[in-house]
C-alpha cells in the first residue's frame, strides 16, 4: 500500500522549531559580540536571542515529550537518542579539552611574570631574574587552598554520583511509592519511592556545589581578567559551573516529570540522559581539582582568607 509505513523510525512532520533554533542563534551571537563591542542595543539583542534559544526549546522539546508519550519513541528510535547525547557530551568533552590545553600551555611554558598583589597585576621580568621568575603560578601570587573548599566540592560530587545513581536504578527497579511519612512525605515522596529520594538529594548536592564555588570566587585571593593564570582558571573552573548549573536545571525538569508519572522502567531517555551529563560533569571536576588546584598550585603560597 503506498504511503504504508513498514519500518520502525519515527518520521517527523515539517516543523518551524529548527529554523527557529537557527535564527535564535544568530541573534544570540550577534548581540553577543555587539555588546561586548559596546555597540547600540547590543545588550537588547543578546537578550531578545537568548529569549528566542529558550523559547525554542521549550518548543522542541515539548514536540519530543509528546512523540514519546504517543508511542513514537520506538526501540530504534530510543538507541538513535541515546546516540544523539552520547555525541553532544563527546562535543562537551571537546570544550573542557581547550580549557585544560591552555591551562597546560601557560604552566608547563611559563613567562617570567611578577604579581603585584596590591594592584592585582603582572610585570614582565626582563633583567637578569627572568629565569627564576618563570614559575607557575606567576611568582607572588597566592592560590586557593586545594584542600579546603574544593576538596569539599570534590566530595559532595562524588556523593552526588551515588545519590543519581541510586534514583536511576530505583527507576529501572520500579522503586516507588509507598506511605509518605515524615519530612519526605510533606513534599510528596513516598518512604519507598528511591527514584524521588535520589533526585531530591542530587539536586540539594548541585545546589550546594554552585553556593560553595560561588563563595570561593568572591574570596579568591586574584582578579578574573588580565593574568593567564587567572583567566585560565576562571575559564576552566567557571565552565564547569556552568555546567553543573545547566545540569542542576536539567535533573528539577526530570523530578517535575517524575512527579508526572511520565517516567518508566522500560522508557526513560530523558532520566538517563540527564545521569549521564551529570556523571560527565563529576568527571570532568575530577581532573580540574587533581591537575588545577593540586598540581596547578603545587609550590604556591596558599592564601589564608
Amino acid at each position: 500500500m503506498s504511503g504504508a509505513k513498514n519500518h520502525a523510525y519515527h518520521i517527523l512532520p515539517p516543523d518551524i522549531a529548527p529554523i527557529m533554533g537557527a535564527l535564535a542563534g544568530g541573534v544570540l551571537a550577534a548581540g553577543g559580540i555587539m555588546w561586548m563591542h559596546s555597540a547600540a542595543y547590543g545588550g537588547a539583542v543578546f537578550f531578545l536571542g537568548v529569549a528566542l534559544v529558550l523559547a525554542t526549546m521549550f518548543l522542541w522539546w515539548g514536540k519530543v515529550l509528546t512523540e514519546a508519550k504517543a508511542g513514537d519513541h520506538t526501540p530504534v528510535v530510543q538507541l538513535h537518542l541515546r546516540y544523539g547525547m552520547v555525541l553532544f557530551i563527546a562535543s562537551e568533552v571537546m570544550f573542557f579539552v581547550g580549557w585544560f590545553w591552555a591551562f597546560f600551555d601557560y604552566s608547563l611554558f611559563p613567562r617570567p611574570l611578577l604579581y603585584d598583589a596590591a594592584t592585582h597585576t603582572v610585570s614582565l621580568v626582563t633583567d637578569a631574574g627572568a629565569a627564576a621568575a618563570s614559575t607557575w603560578p606567576p611568582k607572588g601570587m597566592e592560590v586557593i587552598d586545594a584542600f579546603r573548599f574544593p576538596l569539599l566540592n570534590t566530595l559532595i560530587l562524588l556523593l552526588s554520583g551515588t545519590t543519581i545513581t541510586w534514583s536511576h536504578h530505583a527507576l529501572i527497579h520500579n522503586q516507588r511509592g509507598g506511605a509518605l511519612k515524615g519530612l519526605w512525605g510533606l513534599i510528596g515522596v513516598g518512604e519507598n519511592d528511591g527514584v524521588k529520594k535520589g533526585l531530591w538529594l542530587t539536586i540539594i548536592l548541585g545546589l550546594i556545589f554552585s553556593s560553595i564555588q560561588a563563595y570561593e570566587y568572591s574570596e579568591a585571593p586574584f582578579p578574573f581578567k588580565g593574568i593567564n593564570y587567572t583567566s585560565a582558571f576562571f575559564m576552566a573552573t567557571g565552565f564547569h559551573g556552568f555546567h553543573v548549573m545547566i545540569g542542576t536545571i536539567f535533573l528539577i525538569v526530570n523530578l517535575m516529570r517524575v512527579y508526572r508519572g511520565d517516567f518508566t522502567p522500560r522508557q526513560h531517555f530523558g532520566f538517563e540522559a540527564a545521569a549521564w551529563y551529570w556523571h560527565f560533569v563529576d568527571v570532568v571536576w575530577i581532573f580540574l581539582f587533581a591537575t588545577v588546584y593540586v598540581w596547578g598550585g603545587w609550590g604556591a603560597p596558599v592564601h589564608a582568607g
